[in-house]
């Protein structure tokens, strides 16, 4: 019979015991379960019984309505428990659920009586003495049937574990038999199958061994007609052939030495390309990636990534070489703890070794087999770390050091000269790149200089074009203004007669005129720096926002209304506020300037609040100080718009903004030597905070102007290429009682005045205009000095004390310089002072 047959027929025999042993563990493993489940009931039936009797207990002592409820709910729950036979077969055990059931049954028609003697003491109360003893009869029947329940219990609880243990037991003798069965089955099975099979094969080792050894005279002969008889068989034909084929011994062992001799060098040399090539592979990785960066701290990272990712080594850093020591410019991510320990973090110097550091940054290769052979504080530090082994690599660019590669690994002769000569190479491809991205920062930084330079260029350009756009259109506005605000202030001080709101009309008239010319003055200060002109005054601020409030009145007020919007005007103003030196047309043109910039800022309404305070002291110690602050409850804006909104021709308004708002109230800051400070959150409005210093004791006190007419009867020359301007010069002058001659341009007051001096009656006074037709304002100044010096000279100008626009010449043969618009009691000043009558 065959092996396989054999093993078969015993496979087939364990099969069927193992068959007959399941069907033994399922039928004892039913069994056992249904002793559990009794176990479980009578676990339950006795934990009821038990707490009848402890409620049963404690309901005889206390008549609680609480334990009444409680001894209802377990009496119902242990009668659902008892209702049933719940899979008892003994005869024992059905009895004793049979006692359960009637002592149950006993003990709740006890506890009903119970509970009917408790109703018969409130309504027979003079039957309390029988009734007593009638309860204290039915209490103790009560305790002895819980008792006697319980005791039943306990004998079901233990016949159940009893009829558990047995069937346990019987579980484990049963599966102990089919286990020894099944063992001795197999036992038999392999004993019979190893007796056929360990002989022959026993007999089949040795041959080959003796073959093996070189003898090929060994013959199995089997004779059996199983698998092994078929494979000694087989043996003895390849025995044979062998013997028919083979050459010597001596000849095959030296053979097979050649062949291994040449395998032997062969895998060797092809680890050796194998690993040319992987390092050939890193070096083209890394020079590719590499390339890619312009900055050195991305290239940097790259080289030591990759060393510590694919060479791999244990440390690695490179560092910027500056002619005197190293500074540590990259640490790779691995390396970072040993940096730590070895205080060579970010930025750390090492001082140059006369060793390895010497040797490298003067651009040799360093390599280090056991640093711990080398006494220098370099290779020292590395060792007390635990590194070993070291490679400085140097970088150069055009012959100079300018850094050094370091690497190190924890095993000492760790480096090969594949990896030193890998390392060279290496060293070579990261200087270029570090070179390249050196001239490209460099070409950057330039090229950033040249485009910042070409914007400064191209923005000085623009506002040079406005400033002279600007000086022309002033010039023109100043002369249309200048009737009306020399009117205004005439009827001011002339009319008494005035109405309250025709005088306050004219008020604001004149502070809208003068914060015309203000805005018009300053126009080209945008393009030009210069030093501020206009004289400072002590200002009320309270007085002057009050001012403001009602000149904006139609813009946050009216306007918005009809639009169905509502802008409420808070003022939060501080009493007592002293007054702050600077101009006050200025001052009131930013704060208006801030108003409508809040109004625009709250598209849907909101609030517009003025507030001011007094401080002590600046944040820089300076002060006292009066800050003026206009918030909203507006859009506001973000980081970037605050960053820019006080340059000029910037604006979020589009081409409704002219972006001189915030950049006008920059500028009156700047001359006023005051702070100004903006606070804003996105969709929480916007704060401008101006803060002026207070003005001194010692500079409230402001040049007196006569309000006297000077030198009665003067004659005054007016010349001007404007007839409105001569017309209102020529009625305010007669007013004071001047006599007056006008001339409508620069040749006609030449002639008038040569005229005048020709004749005997020559003028006083020549107020000429600056900006004339063909014989512009200097020249008359000019000949009326040759002719006569001693006749005074008021230049009028609507370019404002400067003379001529995008120039620095000085007033020549000129007096007194006055601006467009001017006002009567600055022309009353100026005559006085070149009559004489003040000094």
């Amino acid at each position: 019979m065959k092996i396989s047959t054999r093993l078969k027929l015993a496979q087939i025999i364990c099969i069927i015991l193992l068959a007959v042993m399941a069907a033994i563990f399922a039928r004892t493993t039913q069994q056992m379960r249904q002793e559990i489940a009794k176990a479980a009931v009578s676990g339950e039936v006795l934990r009821g019984a038990a707490a009848l009797r402890y409620l049963s207990l404690e309901y005889v002592l206390h008549h609680q309505s609480r334990t009444r409820a409680q001894w209802l709910q377990r009496h119902r729950s242990l009668q659902a428990v008892i209702a049933g036979d719940s899979d008892f077969a003994g005869q024992a055990e059905l009895a004793l659920m049979a006692d359960i059931r009637e002592r149950h049954q006993s003990l709740g028609s006890l506890f009903g009586e119970l509970q009917g003697l408790q109703g018969e003491f409130a309504r027979q109360p003079e039957r309390r003495a029988i009734l007593l003893e009638l309860e204290a009869r039915l209490s103790g029947l009560m305790i002895n049937r819980a008792q006697s329940m319980m005791s039943d219990a306990e004998d079901l609880a233990r016949l159940s574990r009893a009829n558990m243990l047995s069937a346990q037991s019987k579980l484990v003798a049963s599966g102990a038999l089919l286990g020894g069965l099944v063992l001795v089955v197999v036992i038999g099975a392999m004993g019979l199958t190893l007796r056929s099979v360990s002989k022959p094969l026993s007999r089949l080792h040795q041959a080959t061994e003796v073959v093996g050894a070189g003898s090929l005279d060994f013959v199995l002969d089997a004779r059996a007609d199983d698998e092994i008889g078929s494979l000694a068989r087989s043996f003895d034909r390849m025995v044979d052939r062998l013997r028919q084929t083979t050459v010597s011994r001596d000849e095959l062992i030296q053979a097979n030495v050649a062949l291994q001799t040449e395998v032997s060098e062969r895998l060797a040399a092809e680890r050796k390309v194998v690993a040319q090539l992987a390092r050939m592979s890193l070096l083209h990785q890394i020079t590719r990636s590499i390339g890619d960066r312009q900055d050195l701290p991305s290239i940097f990272q790259v080289v030591i990534r990759c060393l510590e990712d694919q060479l791999p080594i244990d440390f690695g850093a490179i560092c910027m070489y500056d002619g005197s020591a190293l500074e540590v410019s990259c640490v790779g991510l691995r390396s970072r703890p040993l940096a730590q320990t070895m205080a060579m973090g970010d930025g750390a110097h090492i001082g140059i070794d006369q060793n390895g550091l010497s040797r490298c940054v003067r651009g040799q290769l360093v390599y280090e087999p056991d640093v711990r052979a080398v006494d220098f504080p370099f290779p020292q530090r590395l060792a007390q770390a635990g590194m070993r082994s070291m490679v400085l690599a140097p970088l150069l660019a055009e012959s100079t050091v300018f850094g050094v590669l370091i690497v190190a690994r924890s095993a000492s002769g760790d480096f090969s000269s594949t990896d030193c000569e890998f390392l060279r190479q290496l060293s070579e491809h990261v200087a270029l790149a570090a070179n390249q991205a050196r001239l490209y920062g460099a070409l950057q930084q330039a090229y950033d200089d040249l485009h910042q330079s070409q914007v400064q260029v191209t923005k000085q350009e623009r506002l040079r074009a406005l400033g002279q756009m600007a000086s022309g259109i002033a010039h023109d506005i100043n002369n249309a203004i200048s009737p009306i605000g020399l009117y205004a202030e005439s009827l001011l001080e002339t009319e008494h007669g005035l109405s309250e709101n025709g005088r306050s009309c004219l008020q604001v008239i004149e502070r809208a005129i003068d914060d015309v010319a203000s805005t018009v003055a300053r126009m080209r200060e945008f393009y030009r720096q210069r030093e501020p002109q206009l004289t400072h005054s002590t200002v009320n601020v309270n007085l002057m926002i009050q001012h403001v409030v009602d000149l904006t009145r139609a813009r946050w007020s009216d306007m918005p209304q009809q639009r169905g919007i509502v802008i409420e005007m808070r003022q939060d103003l501080a009493e007592d506020l002293p007054p702050i030196l600077g101009v006050e047309g200025e001052i009131r043109e930013a704060l208006t300037n801030l108003i409508f910039n809040a109004v625009d800022a709250m598209p849907d309404g909101g609030a517009v609040t003025l507030r001011t305070r007094y401080a002590e002291r600046m944040d820089d110690g300076s002060g006292p100080y009066v800050q003026v602050e206009v918030a909203d409850s507006g859009t506001g804006m973000d980081e970037a718009t605050q960053r820019r909104c006080l340059e000029p021709f910037f604006t979020t308004k589009g081409e409704r903004g002219t972006g001189l708002g915030l950049a006008t109230v920059y500028g009156m800051t700047e001359r006023h030597s005051a702070r100004i400070a903006i606070v804003s959150r996105l969709g929480q409005g916007t704060a401008v905070q101006m803060s002026f210093p207070v003005a001194l004791v010692s500079d409230t006190g402001v040049p007196v102007t006569p309000s006297h007419v000077p030198g009665p009867g003067l004659r005054i020359l007016i010349v001007d290429d404007d007839p409105t301007v001569l017309a209102s010069l020529e009625n305010i002058l007669r007013l004071d009682g001047h006599h007056v001659t006008k001339a409508d341009g620069g040749q006609a007051g030449i002639d008038l005045f040569g005229e005048a001096e020709a004749a005997g009656r020559g003028y006083e006074v020549v107020i000429t205009d600056l900006g004339m037709p063909y014989v512009d304002g200097r020249k008359v100044a000019e000949t009326v000095k040759r002719v006569a010096p001693a006749v005074a000279v008021i230049l009028l100008t609507g370019w404002g004390q400067r003379l001529i626009p995008d120039s620095g010449d000085a007033p020549v043969h000129v007096d007194q310089v006055l601006s467009k618009p001017p006002k009567i009691r600055e022309l009353r000043l100026a005559l006085a002072r070149c009559s004489g009558h003040l000094s």
